[in-house]
């Protein structure tokens, strides 16, 4: 992918995510987070991919506003970007996060099942500054 096309990806999405953050009209549009961007390399399409705070039913709701509002949008990647053709917003759903919580969980219920202790942010020996080596001084 070349470096014009990298640019254009992330302008679209920092626009896009702008945009929606104002707040747009449509009810329907919960909490969003546009991830990425991927734009075709004559610049016709463009699929949005979005994260969104919820259960599946926020998710098609969020996405059906989205898609309802996709002229809008349209037109304001084309009024803030100097494109010669504004691409067609296609939006979908990212389920990395979806993806990347579910390992975390799964993670987390093995090592409770296997005994690793939690990773509680202390250094080894740290929690001995003032057990039993600090009394036998006394």
């Amino acid at each position: 992918m070349g470096r014009r096309l990298l640019k254009v990806n992330e302008a679209v999405r920092e626009v896009l995510s702008t945009v929606i953050a104002e707040g747009l009209k449509d009810p329907r549009i919960g909490f969003v987070t546009v991830t990425y961007v991927q734009t075709s390399a004559d610049l016709r399409h463009a699929k949005v991919f979005v994260s969104v705070l919820g259960g599946e039913r926020e998710r098609e709701q969020t996405l059906a506003g989205l898609r309802s509002s996709h002229g809008y949008l349209q037109e304001r990647v084309a009024a803030a970007m100097r494109l010669k053709r504004t691409p067609q917003l296609e939006f979908l759903y990212d389920g990395s996060v979806d993806h990347g919580m579910r390992i975390q969980e799964l993670l987390q219920r093995y090592e409770a099942e296997v005994g690793i202790p939690a990773d509680d942010g202390e250094t080894p020996g740290e929690s001995d500054a003032g057990g039993e080596n600090a009394q036998e001084d006394q």
